[in-house]
């Protein structure tokens, strides 16, 4: 039985992953949109909608949060000045998955990861 698992594990450990995460969404912050594999883009989406939606409250506490998930402080500011720039009206749905193309060496469906900006 396969109890307790909510999230998905892309083959790595916790560490590595979380990793993984955090390289991924700070890319994402910085280029407005990366392109990964589909199972890399619904882990990180989920990933960056909690952090937006932290940062859409700009206090201590949101900025303590945001630096603790992705580490560096430019990112961070980055987000910041993104949300007060974009998101402060919408409720949700922050960033858009649209299908790419298959990897040709070894199939993986392959997407692009976009912030709705």
């Amino acid at each position: 039985m396969k109890h307790k698992t909510n999230t998905r594990t892309l083959g790595r450990d916790y560490a590595h992953r979380l990793s993984m995460l955090r390289n991924l969404s700070r890319s994402l912050i910085q280029a407005r949109q990366i392109e990964t594999t589909h199972a890399r883009a619904l882990e990180v989406k989920k990933f960056v909608e909690k952090l937006i939606t932290a940062a859409k409250k700009d206090d201590l506490a949101a900025k303590r949060y945001v630096f603790s998930k992705i580490g560096c402080n430019q990112d961070s500011r980055d987000l910041f000045d993104l949300v007060k720039a974009q998101f402060t009206e919408v409720n949700g749905g922050y960033t858009s998955i649209i299908k790419y193309r298959f990897r040709k060496g070894d199939g993986a469906h392959m997407v692009i990861l976009k912030l709705n900006v």
